[in-house]
């Protein structure tokens, strides 16, 4: 499927911006589950490429406003054409990390032994330790999280943990993913948070999108993509944009300012097949 995707980030400030520095992971890069035909950044100053260990294609701009600019918005549009191959699995390209550093536990997606026995009642054929995950089992552990962790938007947040998102039984896809991830790794499986775009005509809020990458075979570094929301393994309707340890090691946009005063971020994304 070839869709066109514009995700547009506004920022409003209360006081005159004097000076913001941003790192953007919002270049997808062409894979065995895409090709990236057409895309670009247009920011309010000069992007540069950032080189990236994980595979991400990650750009930066700095911007220095003078006093008298009064400069109180700005906006940051990336917009593309990318082809989907609808494949969930395949295997890193060399150079990227060794699976295992996706083993160790992160803030936001933490081994625990609660969710470790929780997985092993949800998949009984897989109870003894260091049994290899397989693509059927992890479509039903991800449906199980599903049912864990309800979707439910506006009761968490993005510093909200896997645990907490598990234990409230509630969260976002973001929420849904990590909790995915967190539990991956407390069976000793490598497991990676995935950001991206997804298209649905039923489902516009979800266009910005998160789900998990679940290592099916260490030696030969083989992933498989699940779709917890969805209780499936990716497809067509999938766009990824950036895979990292948590979010807050891939989030779209961060960055540091001066000045500005208070801040207010409304971000749109629009994605839909081309003819």
């Amino acid at each position: 499927m070839k869709l066109h995707v514009r995700h547009t980030t506004r920022y409003h400030y209360t006081e005159p911006l004097r000076y913001s520095v941003q790192a953007l992971h919002l270049w997808p890069a062409s894979g065995a589950c895409q090709t990236v035909l057409d895309w670009c950044i247009r920011a309010p100053a000069a992007v540069v490429a950032q080189p990236d260990c994980l595979g991400n294609h990650v750009h930066a701009f700095s911007l220095v406003a003078r006093p008298e600019h009064n400069l109180r918005e700005l906006s940051v549009i990336a917009e593309g054409v990318v082809q989907t191959h609808g494949v969930a699995e395949f295997e890193d390209q060399p150079g990227l990390p060794h699976p295992l550093f996706y083993r160790r536990p992160t803030a936001h997606a933490e081994s625990h032994p609660r969710l470790a026995a929780w997985a092993r009642q949800q998949l009984p054929e897989m109870a003894a330790d260091n049994a290899s995950p397989s693509v059927a089992g992890l479509v039903r552990l991800a449906s199980a999280v599903a049912d864990q962790v309800r979707y439910q938007p506006g009761r968490t947040a993005v510093e909200t943990t896997a645990l907490e998102a598990f234990d409230w039984g509630l969260g976002v896809c973001q929420d849904q993913a990590h909790v995915m991830v967190a539990v991956c790794r407390s069976l000793g499986w490598p497991a990676r948070y995935v950001s991206g775009y997804f298209h649905t005509a039923s489902e516009p809020g979800l266009a910005s999108h998160a789900w998990a990458d679940v290592c099916i075979d260490v030696a030969a570094a083989r992933w498989v993509s699940l779709d917890v929301t969805h209780r499936c393994l990716i497809d067509e309707r999938h766009i990824r944009l950036a895979a990292a340890s948590d979010y807050t090691a891939c989030p779209p946009i961060k960055g540091v300012r001066r000045g500005g005063g208070s801040e207010s971020m409304a971000v749109t994304v629009t994605i839909g097949p081309v003819a």
